[in-house]
């Protein structure tokens, strides 16, 4: 008797929060050898990825490092903007080449990994 047809019944309780299109990385080292250091290629352990199968998925991903800049003419917020390279070791690190080399205070700081372009 009190039903209606065609009317989808909702939750009224959902929120609706801001969906994140990337996933936290965290600026590792900058690759190198024993003594020298190349700071053209970054090396980022990715949140959750714990082996070299599961970095497949974020090969060619583009990368952003978001940070605040003292000088506000050019914009307070500035990125640079790189992209996913390959792999690096077997515990899930990978390499990533950005515009400009990343700089020393970004070590250990958190880089966005975002989930475009798609390869699926």
């Amino acid at each position: 008797q009190g039903e209606q047809i065609g009317v989808s019944i909702m939750p009224s309780n959902i929120s609706h929060q801001p969906v994140r299109l990337y996933t936290k990385a965290t600026h590792v080292s900058f690759q190198r050898s024993n003594r020298n250091q190349s700071p053209h290629t970054s090396i980022l352990q990715i949140e959750g990825v714990k082996c070299k199968e599961d970095t497949q998925f974020y090969l060619g991903k583009r990368v952003v490092f978001v940070y605040r800049a003292k000088n506000a003419s050019k914009g307070k917020v500035r990125s640079i903007w790189g992209r996913v390279t390959r792999s690096h070791g077997n515990s899930g690190c990978v390499r990533a080449k950005f515009s400009n080399n990343l700089p020393p205070k970004s070590l250990g700081a958190n880089v966005r990994v975002m989930l475009y372009p798609s390869r699926v």
